[in-house]
């Protein structure tokens, strides 16, 4: 029998670090100061935002790349490029972060909130469908974790209700949807580079398209409604600045070049942890649809059976942290419970007064939602970049507690009385 458990004195499973993120190196140094000393630091004056545009669309399948200051502004920019107007309807997840839907409300839209499939917490297709009505305009799939979405489904549902498909690709760069890269499949598509993305430079988004005409409206909407071809003080349609510095360009296109290489390794350390945590009762990693790829695997996601353990997933977590393993219960609360949702603290925005005066989110119930928010368990990216031995740890750690599952059971009702 394996020792006691750490939480309860015994020895932990591993004591040693995982990998911390970001990575970077001389590159990184060397491209920031040569920003620093070319003078361009803007976007409108140095060449390399523009080439990391290029560059970045071409990796993902697409025509034209928009570069913005963060993941939440591309997908406002996104909705505003595809035409969105006040009180239009945009289907999104509950089981996302928080950005996904208040860029909806943002642009001054209503968002809709549907279920997820309960074994890869990607919005239903069956789901949008019975959500669609005369008011809906356009879908925003969510490729959790780094796995794709139904695509196929959910592009037929968009044609059939004449509906734009915004893509939702911020865990998902570089990942596939039947050998077909994710941001460019839909009408438009959105990525993050926040500081835990898999490429990141601290803040900054991108939105891509295959649509000349949508990839003008989102350039204009970024640089202050200037059109391209007009003059630098014509500015035909509303917009702000949200452009990307050369700053951030110059540390992405480090970034890029390392990218290939760590989706690679941690799609296989994540194949190998998938199926050694299955044969474990009580723990059941996430499915990986036939249509997938590659998975980008900015998450690896298990569900824990409260059932199996005797406890809730709280105490299953403090115990594989307490052996090194820092599982944590990601998202707790579906979207619409947020308070924001809640109580309609939409500022500005009320363009939901124009079709949904009765607009009440307490009403919405989403199961699948509800469950995920319940028993799942996140380790993010970084813990996948290590050698093979660091998976055997996390497996280790995850056995050890279902050994002494009892232990630990008698420890929680002994302390939470």
């Amino acid at each position: 029998m394996v020792s006691d458990l750490a939480l309860l004195g015994g020895k932990p499973v591993r004591d040693r670090p995982f990998p911390s993120w970001p990575v970077f190196g001389a590159e990184e140094e060397r491209a920031l100061l040569e920003v620093l000393r070319s003078g361009q630091w803007g976007r409108l004056s140095g060449p390399r935002t523009a080439a990391f545009e290029a560059r970045f669309a071409a990796y993902q399948g697409a025509k034209f790349g928009i570069a913005v200051a963060s993941g939440t502004e591309a997908l406002r920019i996104a909705l505003l490029g595809a035409g969105i107007q006040a009180g239009d309807e945009v289907i999104v997840p509950p089981f996302t972060f928080i950005a996904t839907a208040s860029a909806a409300v943002a642009a001054n839209a209503v968002p809709v909130f549907v279920d997820v499939e309960p074994d890869t917490y990607n919005i239903d297709p069956a789901a949008i469908e019975a959500a669609v009505t005369p008011r809906t305009r356009a879908i925003i799939p969510v490729h959790f974790g780094g796995h794709a979405a139904d695509m196929d489904a959910i592009l037929a549902i968009a044609a059939r209700h004449d509906l734009r498909v915004i893509e939702d690709a911020a865990h998902a760069h570089g990942a596939e949807y039947c050998g077909r890269r994710l941001g460019a499949l839909g009408h438009l598509g959105c990525f993050s580079f926040q500081s835990s993305k898999n490429l990141n430079c601290g803040e900054g988004g991108i939105v891509l398209t295959n649509d000349e005409d949508l990839a003008e409206a989102c350039r204009a909407a970024h640089n202050v409604g200037r059109i391209r071809r007009a003059g630098w003080y014509e500015h035909g349609v509303l917009g702000t600045n949200v452009r990307l510095t050369e700053f951030q360009a110059a540390i992405l296109a480090c970034q890029m070049d390392r990218l290939d290489e760590q989706t690679a390794r941690r799609e296989a350390n994540a194949l190998y942890l998938a199926r050694e945590l299955a044969e474990i009762p009580g723990v059941r990693p996430l499915a990986r649809r036939d249509y997938v790829t590659r998975h980008a695997y900015h998450l690896f996601i298990a569900r824990y059976d409260a059932e199996v353990y005797g406890v809730p997933r709280e105490a299953v977590l403090k115990a594989l942290q307490a052996e090194g393993v820092p599982f944590w219960e990601g998202y707790t609360m579906p979207l619409y419970r947020q308070p924001m949702y809640r109580d309609r603290c939409f500022g500005p925005f009320t363009g939901y007064r124009e079709s949904r005066p009765d607009l009440d989110y307490a009403k919405c119930l989403c199961p699948a939602t509800e469950r995920a928010c319940a028993e799942a368990a996140w380790l993010v990216h970084s813990f996948l970049l290590g050698p093979r031995e660091d998976m055997d740890d996390i497996v280790r750690a995850c056995r050890k507690v279902y050994d002494h599952r009892e232990a630990l059971a008698r420890h929680w009702r002994a302390t939470h009385r």
